[in-house]
């Protein structure tokens, strides 16, 4: 592996262990046990190596997100979202777990973020308007953006909220899968009886994780 690529995955797991504001330039030169001025040559300062990890992620993130267009079946398309989302939620943590510090002090990366999301959205109203077309949903054109809007606020504030609401938050996977099974429940009074069969399908699956 190149020294930049060392770099930025040993910022990840200390960002992602310690929190990104407790982390130093210092402490991910000595993780890799290189001199600060070799890290200095690939990247100038911290706020740098932020900005590559978030391209290392919304990259993975509009991949794995984009619907293959030959699924049609519903629990599929739904758990193919689930499973993106909150996978790379669990992988990046440190970014979301403290999302508002970190896009409040850097304007680019904040325009990038804004960018991703709003692809991510555009996918989600895809998504939901098959389930409609398959008759899982029952749902109006108008009510549709408060819909996508709420499950996209989910999705991207999941971890944010957990740390607020905890003096000593401490992220596991199972904190990622409450998120979503929290999705799942924002679906079901909307859902039609088989799409509810189906969210209740993939509801166990979660649970059964954790079992």
């Amino acid at each position: 592996m190149k020294t930049r690529d060392k770099i930025v995955h040993a910022a990840l797991e200390l960002f992602n262990e310690k929190g990104e504001r407790n982390i130093t330039t210092n402490h991910i030169a000595a993780h890799i046990d290189i001199s600060p001025g070799n890290l200095y040559y690939h990247f100038r300062n911290k706020q740098e190596i932020v900005r590559e990890i978030f391209a290392l992620y919304s990259g993975e993130l509009l991949e794995r997100f984009t619907p293959i267009q030959e699924q049609r079946e519903s629990l599929v398309l739904l758990k193919h979202y689930l499973d993106s989302i909150f996978t790379l939620m669990w992988k990046y943590r440190f970014f979301y777990a403290n999302l508002p510090e970190i896009l409040q002090r850097d304007d680019e990366l904040h325009h990038q973020y804004i960018q991703v999301q709003e692809k991510l959205q555009g996918n989600l109203n895809n998504i939901m308007r098959a389930f409609i077309q398959l008759d899982l949903l029952d749902l109006n054109e108008h009510d549709m953006p408060n819909l996508v809007t709420t499950l996209h606020m989910m999705a991207s504030s999941w971890l944010g909220y957990q740390s607020a609401m905890t003096l000593r938050t401490n992220i596991t996977e199972q904190v990622i899968h409450q998120g979503m099974l929290q999705m799942i429940s924002i679906l079901k009074p909307k859902a039609t009886e088989q799409g509810l069969e189906q969210l209740e399908l993939l509801e166990d699956g979660v649970k059964a994780m954790h079992a």
